[in-house]
């Protein structure tokens, strides 16, 4: 079926928006975070596990979407374009019509009733070891589209520099992934995308300009591989300010999320060809500093290198994500099932 470049007209776009009215849900839905109490952050300072330094509770950094406004070393803070934490409306127009488009396919990637939406995670460990879990939670819910297959393609000790690569090992196991779960590339339609460099040592913002320029590397490599795909979210680091390795550490994993950030601008600036690109959540936060939802990151969501996600981690980002596709406007049209999507009008 291939990408096709959506054409605008003033009634078309009308049309669009008012069925969206009755079928998407606003932008604006959140997840609430309790406030950590004060035994919880003495347990934390108290922590003895021996490689993280659960000491360093805050790095000083506003996260980008309460930095909305305002901006980091000169440079616009906020998720998107102009400073805001929502998309320009006639990109979330488009988005709005990528949603509308996705629907079951085939393996032939041909439009049938009985086919399958596919929902591919792409990435590092961090990405396989959250969205595993994710796809746990999501795949017994029983809001979920009984026709959607999420499939886990994200893979230990592949960052972003290995499989920019479109020739890269890390292709051919997604692959055999897609595969094993029954499903064709041709259906894969929906992705999310989170990737950092590992090593990664260069001032900013030369860290987040070789970061951007590597996932808009691997956006075309699933182009091409996924010529059906309509929409790729965003995930973004975690707090690091733990981590006593260089595989990953702060200030580089909060200033990651400016590769993304300029990204999706640059693609809003662009004709808008191809994949929609967007924020899935957006997770750093600054350590045991809550954020304006009130997120955090205790120590004890980390394993012993401070970097990667303990069981209580993973399960704070997949119920992040399980969150997203359940209530964005883009996604709860096609991951949430028509008889849930309608008890909620």
């Amino acid at each position: 079926m291939g990408q096709r470049q959506i054409a605008w007209s003033a009634t078309g776009a009308v049309i669009l928006l008012a069925a969206f009215v009755f079928q998407c849900v606003p932008a604006s839905a959140q997840v609430r975070f309790p406030a950590v109490a004060d035994d919880e952050l003495a347990r934390t300072k108290r922590s003895s596990i021996p490689s993280s330094d659960c000491t360093r509770t805050s790095v000083g950094f506003t996260p980008l979407n309460d930095l909305a406004g305002g901006a980091y070393q000169g440079y616009e803070a906020g998720l998107y374009l102009g400073g805001t934490n929502d998309p320009p409306l006639d990109y979330r127009w488009m988005g709005w019509a990528h949603c509308n488009a996705v629907q079951p396919l085939d393996q032939n990637g041909q439009p049938n009733a009985n086919g399958r939406i596919v929902l591919l995670s792409i990435g590092m460990s961090n990405t396989t070891q959250e969205f595993s879990t994710f796809k746990s939670m999501a795949d017994t819910d029983p809001e979920k589209n009984p026709q959607l297959t999420i499939v886990d393609g994200a893979q230990g000790g592949q960052d972003a520099q290995i499989i920019r690569n479109p020739n890269a090992q890390f292709w051919t196991v997604v692959d055999q992934r897609l595969a094993a779960s029954g499903v064709s590339p041709a259906q894969v339609q929906t992705a999310w995308l989170k990737q950092a460099i590992g090593g990664e040592n260069r001032l900013f913002p030369a860290d987040a300009l070789g970061l951007r320029d590597a996932l808009r590397d691997i956006v075309d490599i699933m182009q091409t591989r996924y010529p059906n795909i309509r929409i790729i979210y965003f995930g973004s680091r975690v707090y690091a300010g733990y981590a006593t390795t260089t595989l990953n550490p702060e200030p580089y994993a909060f200033q990651s999320g400016f590769a993304v950030k300029w990204l999706i601008d640059e693609h809003i600036n662009s004709s808008g060809d191809g994949a929609w690109l967007a924020w899935g959540p957006y997770l750093w936060a600054d350590g045991l500093v809550p954020r304006s939802d009130g997120l955090t990151w205790l120590c004890s969501d980390f394993q012993n290198d401070g970097t990667h996600p303990s069981t209580t981690g993973r399960q704070k980002v997949a119920g992040l994500l399980l969150n997203f596709f359940k209530t964005n406007e883009t996604a709860r049209l096609w991951f949430v099932r028509t008889s849930a999507r309608k008890h909620k009008r």
